[in-house]
Order: C-alpha cells, then structure tokens, then sequence
C-alpha cells in the first residue's frame, strides 16, 4: 500500500517540479497530491486522510492538523511561525528529492508499527551458502540477484555475513542498515517502511541492496528472531530476496535455510573446499533437512564427482580481478531447471 503526501506549499514551479518527480521515480511507495492555499488544504483534509502532510510554514497557521498521521513542516530560514514551527519536524526544502522521499518515509516507518496485510507479498527466498571461505560466494550470491534482475524482477540482495562486502560491488553512499537494527533491537516503528526508505539501488545491476553495517557489533549481535522480522520484512519489498549468508553454521544461518525457497551451496576446486562441503554434507544433520532444496555451485569451473545433491550448477571461471566484472559475466547463467 502506498503512503498518501500531501504537499501543500504557495511555490507552484517548485510543488509542480517536486510532485513529477516524486511521482516519476517513487510512485511505488507514495501518492502524491498537491495543495497551493490554506483554503484548498482544509478542503483536502475534510475530504481524506494523509499519512503524511508537507506543509509551508504559512499555510499550517489556523489548519487543522489533527487528521494528519504526520505533519510535518517544508521548511525554508525565511518563515518562521512561532510555536507551529518549532513544534513540527522540519524537512528542508530544496533539497534532492531523493533524499528527500527517504526522509518522509524514515520518519513515518519510526512513528507507526507495522500493518502488514494478509495479501502483503512474499518475495522468493534464496540463501547462498558455503563451509569454505573464498570460494565465490558473495560473488555467486550477486550473480544470481542480477540475473533475476535482468529477467525483471524486483531483486534484493541482503548481506548477512559477518564482514561486510557491499562496498566492493556498490556505491556505499546512503543510510546504513543499522538503522533497521536498531528498530529491531527498540521494536517499535515499521519495519517495512523503514527498508523501503533506506534501500539502494545499483543503476547498472538494477540490484537493490543495503548500505554496509555501522561497526561490527551490529551485524554480530542480530539475534534469530531480529533476523526472522528482518528477512520477512524485506519479502514484502521485494519479488526475489538474496540472503549472502556467513560461513558459520549457526542458529541464525539454520534460520534462514528454514525460511529459504532454494539454497545454493558453493563450492570449488579447491581440495578445502571439496573436504569441507563433505564433512558438511556427511556429518551436519542440518544437511538432511535442505538437501531436497538445495543445488550445489561448482564455481570457477570446479568439476564435481560427488554432489550429495540432485541439481549441480557449473558456473565458468572469469579471469579478472575486478569483482563487479567477475558477477556480472556469470549473471546470464541460467541458475534455475
């Protein structure tokens, strides 16, 4: 369901230039409509509610707020309303409307608990997963994302290893997703709406995905159940998720494999990894419980006598050392029967 703007502000260049583009690049998360008079404001607040209203200082004056979930104030240095303007939170105006949105939707996500639907969406859950470091993982999990974002669906890719990887593939510019940890941890707000405001998206993968952790303890101390809302949360934002997974096999990991539609195991070449996935596949009761949907990777162009698994998918070595090169090459194979 998409949150109802009301803009209401006497600059009618700017409201016009501010709602095209609300509406071009965010019109999935908002509804956007627009008021230039005090007049006309009332008579939009007496014929619907607004989640969110973005009001000048000058129009807020002997309006009626109440109706509005959260009122907020498009603030500019030349107006000033004492005690109206100091009591709304401010959104500064002319600013990058992009950031902008993000803002919106951040301060409503933490002033409302979540209000998920029975028909809310489902997204697609994939976990990718090895015993063994270095063997093409993250690279696998991203490849994978991208092709499904090149066949056109909406693909997110959620980073749970322990160390951070995002900004070697994209722009680490933008909200942490520390802040969806720390709604977890205060449990209060919505969840969904929080992702939705704080969620990149790479321009050339067309992957979205989230800014790197803070510091380390934040990713350390996620516990199961915070990792259950989390990933449930990001379902609803979402038509493919793509759970990057540490190399422990911890209760948080046997989590997400219980969520998981389909879990890629990845492998190598390499004797470790050939030992390890073995000792896993032979010795770990966990494995019993996935197998039926799991499918392993020989990545690098590993050959594989004993997979322990029905599906086997090979995926080519690429010669390079850049890793965005690297999943992208092996985004166009095809990962599915």
């Amino acid at each position: 369901m998409r949150t109802q703007l009301l803009i209401g502000t006497t600059d009618c260049d700017y409201a016009g230039h501010l709602s095209n583009i609300m509406v071009e690049n965010h019109m999935d998360a908002i509804d956007v409509s627009v008021v230039s008079t005090a007049v006309s404001l009332r008579e939009h607040l007496c014929a619907r509610k607004y989640d969110i209203a973005l009001l000048e200082a000058s129009m807020i004056e002997d309006t009626d707020l109440q109706s509005i979930q959260l009122p907020l104030l498009l603030w500019s240095e030349e107006e000033s309303i004492p005690g109206i303007t100091d009591s709304l939170k401010k959104i500064r105006k002319y600013q990058r409307i992009s950031a902008m949105v993000s803002s919106l939707l951040e301060l409503y996500a933490k002033s409302h608990t979540n209000e998920r639907g029975p028909d809310s969406k489902r997204a697609r859950i994939t976990a990718v997963w090895s015993p063994a470091g270095g063997v093409g993982k993250t690279t696998t999990a991203l490849a994978y994302c991208a092709g499904r974002a090149l066949a056109g669906r909406h693909a997110l890719y959620l980073d749970l290893e322990t160390f951070s990887s995002v900004r070697a593939y994209f722009p680490d510019t933008g909200r942490s997703i520390s802040a969806v940890f720390e709604m977890l941890e205060n449990r209060e707000g919505n969840i969904e709406m929080l992702i939705r405001s704080i969620l990149r998206q790479d321009g050339e993968s067309d992957i979205a995905y989230f800014c790197r952790p803070e510091n380390f303890d934040d990713m350390n101390i996620l516990s199961v159940e915070n990792t259950v809302e989390l990933v449930n949360a990001c379902c609803v934002a979402a038509d493919e998720l793509v759970i990057d997974l540490s190399g422990q096999c911890d209760e948080r990991t046997r989590k997400v494999f219980e969520l998981a539609d389909r879990i890629l195991l990845v492998t190598d070449s390499s004797s470790i990894a050939k030992t390890k996935y073995s000792q896993f596949a032979s010795q770990h009761n966990i494995f019993r419980h996935i197998m039926e949907k799991s499918a392993l990777v020989a990545n690098k162009g590993a050959a594989v006598q004993e997979s322990l698994v029905d599906e086997v998918i090979y995926l080519p070595f690429v010669q390079s050392d850049d890793p965005q090169t690297v999943y992208k090459a092996l985004s166009t194979i095809r990962f599915d029967d």
